[in-house]
């Protein structure tokens, strides 16, 4: 049995990669470019990749292909109908990174809100040293209590920064991009209504034709002057020139943004020419990489081999 990783960089360094060994032999490749898919996967019986695209060509050069395994939730970067057609199974992995997105999105918010950044560099930039008292008062900060919360996509990711939320005693509403999402523990409200009164408005939505660009300037104009935009859901939701325009015009307390319409972000991206850098924070997609996150990814991934070889 030959298995082949074909972009093991994604997933970072992680001696549970080598636990897939137990069925076959397995080949690592850090990344790998389009072109060169079709050597690497022609003799394989099961291939694993993050974001590589399998397509049809791939698959008819591929004759021992019976498994592709995603090491991610999105199934976008495989021809599913196709692989059916040619009787290869596709299996992807759900519900592994809810507490480090949980975690990162809040992480994000008190950079923002707590001026994380301001507060480090007057201490490290010795200004804090020549202060003539105890305390500095350079830039006001809010508390989340009592604050609305608002949650755009509330799945298992949005449920629990809801939960986490509750606990800082903010009052929780959401708007279901899907139109399906009833959640009974949590008032529903529309796009608009959510805008104009959250004080945090945070994504946990898949990128499809209902959120594409769901967030651009004219909804951005609809929310509070203190409110904080997070998105930690997929790139493409919010609307990047439109975002950069609005933190310019200081119409929004800030953005933390971990997720972009085209990544690695691009040097003309207009977000990386926002004039006030201190109300933005862009990560690099790594809300859903902690270790542990990562560990079950290749557990989940690993179990998905053996139900397959067992079945």
């Amino acid at each position: 049995m030959k298995i082949v990783f074909l972009d093991c960089s994604t997933v970072g360094k992680l001696s549970r990669i080598d636990r897939l060994n137990d069925f076959g032999d397995l080949i690592k490749y850090e990344k790998t470019d389009i072109g060169e898919r079709f050597e690497r996967t022609r003799d394989s019986d099961i291939i694993i990749t993050n974001k590589v695209v399998i397509d049809q060509q791939v698959m008819d050069q591929a004759p021992r292909l019976k498994l592709i395994c995603i090491a991610a939730t999105g199934m976008n970067n495989v021809d599913l109908k196709y692989a059916k057609t040619k009787g290869i199974r596709v299996m992807n992995v759900e519900n592994y990174s809810t507490y480090s997105v949980a975690q990162s999105t809040f992480a994000m918010i008190f950079y923002l809100l707590n001026h994380s950044r301001y507060y480090d560099d007057y201490v490290k930039n010795g200004k804090y040293a020549k202060s003539p008292i105890f305390t500095h008062h350079g830039r006001v900060f809010y508390e989340l209590k009592d604050k609305i919360f608002g949650i755009i996509g509330l799945g298992t990711i949005g449920k629990s920064v809801a939960r986490i939320a509750e606990a800082f005693n903010c009052r929780v509403i959401y708007y279901s991009t899907s139109g399906k999402n009833k959640n009974p523990d949590y008032m529903r409200v529309g796009l608009d209504e959510l805008l104009s009164t959250s004080e945090i408005v945070s994504i946990h939505a898949p990128l499809n034709d209902r959120t594409k660009n769901l967030i651009g300037y004219t909804e951005i104009k609809k929310m509070k002057s203190r409110a904080i935009l997070v998105n930690v859901g997929r790139g493409g939701i919010v609307e990047e020139a439109g975002l950069g325009k609005a933190l310019d015009e200081n119409l929004i307390y800030g953005a933390a943004i971990d997720v972009l319409s085209k990544e690695p972000i691009e040097k003309n991206n207009p977000l990386l020419k926002v004039k006030n850098k201190d109300k933005l924070l862009i990560t690099p997609h790594i809300a859903w990489a902690s270790e542990e996150s990562r560990t079950l990814l290749m557990d989940k991934i690993y179990d998905n081999i053996k139900t397959f070889l067992e079945e």
